[in-house]
């Protein structure tokens, strides 16, 4: 359990100094923020859903991110003892490029506090070595995408999240599915990350995996390897469905990909079959997933199996300079 203080108050490092030239200040993340940040955190996911765990446990994993130090990677805003924001900085080394999450309580807005964030993000992200920031905001969020666009930030590309009434696809299909594939086991990281990467390689934003992340990924609270279903032609994996459980009833698609050498012969949609006849087994009947607005060979797919336009996503860019 989180012993979690009166909400929104930290121990004050603020000196006097500092007080009269500006009641706010921005500091890098400490441990000892850790509950205040909780709270900021969930209220951002509420009033501006992204996809953010809301969870004290699924947060501190999440700042046990791979190639994040939280020390160096999260800022939050803080004004007479209070964390009114912060600004989560995670970086992708391979594809040299730094993802952004900036949320600001919007009493505190049009300040310049954004302004000051981002020249920090900025910063960072050319002592990493960066090419690019990354932004993702909801289509509906008017007021990030102009902040976005005055801080020199272009929209490159949409993101669809589709739902799924399970209830509503065949049951005899997803059976069959189920049985021509089979479980992700122990020890099996290095076959996931072959059939992730192969997948992936041409896709934009994709950072390929490696052990670390993916044995960070499997070791999640929520994840097992019995989310993860893999198609097979005799000893090789063709395809792959990885799944996992959002919340009561509800699941999502996290992940899944198909071998290029073997595309075209319906592996797709047998893998996303056998992952929702995964999900369907656990008591899932909502399920949901992202994808890039671009790729309509897996939009096809995804629609042919039932699944509608819930929400719009929007990636901005900035080259880092």
């Amino acid at each position: 359990m989180y012993n979690i203080p009166q909400v929104g108050t930290i121990v004050s490092e603020v000196s006097e100094s500092d007080m009269a030239v500006s009641p706010y200040n921005i500091r890098n993340y400490r441990s000892a923020y850790f509950n205040f940040f909780v709270l900021l955190y969930q209220e951002a996911e509420r009033q501006e859903p992204i996809g953010r765990p809301n969870t004290p446990q699924a947060i501190m994993e999440k700042l046990s991110r791979p190639d994040f130090t939280p020390e160096h990677d999260l800022l939050v805003v803080e004004k007479t003892g209070e964390i009114i924001g912060f600004l989560d900085m995670l970086p992708e080394r391979d594809i040299k490029r730094v993802i952004i999450d900036c949320w600001l309580r919007p009493e505190h807005r049009r300040k310049g506090l954004g302004k000051k964030l981002f020249r920090r993000a900025m910063s960072r992200a050319k002592e990493l070595g960066a090419g690019f920031l990354h932004v993702i905001i909801g289509e509906d969020n008017t007021v990030a995408a102009v902040v976005l666009s005055k801080l020199g930030f272009e929209c490159v590309r949409r993101y669809l999240e589709l739902s799924l009434d399970l209830n509503k696809v065949n049951r005899q299909e997803l059976d069959r599915a189920y049985c021509d594939c089979r479980h992700l086991r122990e020890g099996e990281e290095e076959i996931l990350i072959n059939i992730q990467n192969r997948s992936f390689s041409e896709h934009w934003g994709y950072n390929p995996e490696t052990m670390e992340t993916i044995s960070y990924n499997m070791s999640l609270s929520h994840r097992s390897p019995r989310d993860i279903v893999l198609a097979c032609e005799e000893d090789e994996v063709t395809g792959y469905c990885w799944t996992e459980i959002t919340a009561v009833g509800q699941g999502r698609i996290f992940m899944i990909g198909s071998d290029p050498d073997y595309r075209g012969k319906g592996i797709g949609r047998k893998t996303l079959l056998a992952g929702l006849a995964n999900l369907k087994y656990m008591g899932v009947s909502d399920v949901w997933l992202t994808v890039d607005s671009e790729n309509k060979e897996a939009l096809s797919l995804y629609e042919s199996t039932g699944f509608k336009l819930l929400k719009n996503y929007l990636w901005y860019e900035k080259p880092v300079s």
